[in-house]
Parts: structure tokens; C-alpha cells; sequence
């Protein structure tokens, strides 16, 4: 039976806000991050960073640079008793400047390209899934991807294009109430619905 996931936006979701950063030393968690990744580890679920690094294409940082983005992540999950079963980047941005990366692609949020990977290559059960971002593109994608969606509503969206894709199943004020949420969907699958 394929598995139930929860994808995490990393930037101003799990992570505080900080543009085009890839020092692991200035990545901190957001607030409520920590309890929300205890609560997903308790539940066993498996967990996975999506995050656009458009960063790449538009020459503020080489892609090799997410390799200590992502050993610092797996730091910060084991810090808090959780482990990150994987992370996918888009470095694409067609408004970029760095070959090959200044292109259209199907992975960029708000499509569902990252999340349709994981799901590939992990074998997961997206309709079982949640996606838990703090702007309306991070809803659209798991939307299309066909996961339940949480916006953190902490001020970073700041367009609210409205439309049926990039209605958020919930709202949450942090990562610890988001997990609260999906906690409870998971232990009552049918309410959820």
C-alpha cells in the first residue's frame, strides 16, 4: 500500500523567511516548526522538503549550494526527533539568467512537478498527502498534485490571486497548528474529507 506523505515548503514555512539564503548557519525554524516536526515524527509519516530555488537560474548562488542546505535540514529534523525522507528542488525560473536553468519547467510551484516525482519515486499515496506552504502557489501545487493543503497565514502571501486551485483545505497560524490538523486527519482519515 502506497504511503501517506507530508510536504513541507521550506522558506518562510519550515524555515524563517531569509531570501536566497543557503547558509546552513543563518537557516532557522519557524515558529512552530519544532512541535510540528515532533507531532509528524510521532505519526511516522514521511516528510519531504519542495522548494523552488529559482535562486540558481537567476545567479545568486551555484546549485552545488544546496547540498549544505539540505545536510542542514537533516540536522534540523534530527534535532527535533524527525527524519526527512527526501528534498526536491526546482532551480528553474524562466525570468533567470543562468543556462540551463532560465527555462519553463513542470516542476516550479505552482505546478506539481515536485510532488508528482516524490510520489514516483517514493511510492506515495498523494490523495493521502498534505502540502503545508505559506503562499497560494504552494496551495495550487498540491492541489494539482491532489494532496490537502494547509496555508500557513502568516503574512508572506501577499497577491491572493483567489481560484478554485488556490483555496487551502486549512489555514493555520504556524506549523504547529498545521500539524495539529493533519494529526487529527490522520488519526480520522473520514472527518478529514
Amino acid at each position: 500500500m502506497s504511503s501517506a506523505a507530508i510536504f513541507l515548503d521550506k522558506d518562510g514555512t519550515l524555515l524563517e523567511d531569509v531570501p536566497y539564503n543557503v547558509d546552513p548557519n543563518a537557516m532557522k525554524l519557524a515558529p512552530g516548526a519544532r512541535e510540528a516536526l515532533a507531532i509528524f515524527a510521532d505519526l511516522g509519516a514521511l516528510i519531504f522538503v519542495i522548494s523552488n530555488q529559482g535562486g540558481v537560474a537567476r545567479g545568486r548562488f551555484e546549485i552545488g549550494a544546496l547540498d549544505g542546505v539540505e545536510a542542514r535540514l537533516h540536522e534540523l529534523f534530527a534535532s527535533c526527533g524527525a527524519t526527512l525522507s527526501g528534498v526536491y528542488w526546482c532551480p528553474h525560473d524562466a525570468q533567470g539568467t543562468v543556462a540551463p536553468y532560465n527555462c519553463a519547467c513542470d516542476c516550479r510551484k505552482p505546478a506539481p512537478g515536485m510532488l508528482l516525482r516524490a510520489a514516483r519515486e517514493h511510492d506515495l499515496a498523494l490523495e493521502r498527502s498534505w502540502f503545508v506552504g505559506d503562499i497560494l502557489d504552494d496551495v495550487e501545487a498540491g492541489r494539482r498534485a491532489g494532496c490537502r493543503t494547509v496555508l500557513i497565514d502568516n503574512g508572506n502571501e501577499t497577491v491572493w490571486r483567489r481560484g478554485p486551485l488556490r483555496e487551502p483545505h486549512v489555514f493555520a497560524v504556524d506549523m504547529h497548528r498545521a500539524a495539529l490538523t493533519i494529526r487529527e486527519s490522520m488519526a480520522n482519515p473520514e472527518a478529514a474529507r
